[in-house]
């Protein structure tokens, strides 16, 4: 395993210096799952939930989680995203949501965060609009499918569940 970058040598928290870096293309993707009743994911779908328009909202809050994402988790850098990407996929023989998003930039530093980020509050958000007609609701299996770019090269997760 590699020396963790973001503790400096007197093991204090630091921002890694991308300074130096080149600027090559990075994309990232990741997925998470919302798993609610029948009754709520045809509330959604039929779209007559009082609250409007459930998975649009979903995609504008990740796509702005995405963007400021540095604002959200320390030490991460404030990036450009040239694309930021949130699909809702209605499972509905499983009564669950999948959301993935992907991130993309020409940048120093890659964007594993901000995909995961997008996706975890689009399915906080599908959450939080339902939780009045539902409370048991649980947001499950927030993570990172896939990475390109940069010196650590191109990640994808194993498959689970028919993800590839």
């Amino acid at each position: 395993m590699s020396e963790l970058t973001h503790i400096n040598a007197s093991g204090e928290a630091n921002m890694v210096d991308v300074s130096a870096k080149a600027e090559t293309v990075r994309e990232a993707r990741a997925e998470a799952y919302v798993a609610m009743n029948a009754q709520t994911l045809q509330l959604i779908l039929s779209g007559h939930h009082h609250k409007g328009d459930v998975f649009a909202t979903a995609r504008i809050a990740g796509i702005q989680a995405a963007k400021r994402t540095w604002e959200l988790i320390p030490l991460c850098h404030p990036l450009m995203l040239s694309k930021v990407e949130v699909k809702l996929e209605a499972l509905e023989h499983e009564n669950r949501v999948r959301i993935e998003s992907v991130c993309k930039l020409a940048g120093k530093t890659g964007v594993e965060m901000e995909a995961l980020t997008a996706a975890s509050v689009a399915a906080l958000t599908i959450y939080d609009m339902c939780k009045a007609v539902q409370k048991d609701i649980v947001v499950e299996q927030v993570r990172l499918l896939e990475k390109t770019g940069g010196k650590s090269g191109h990640f994808k997760a194993q498959s689970d569940q028919g993800v590839s």
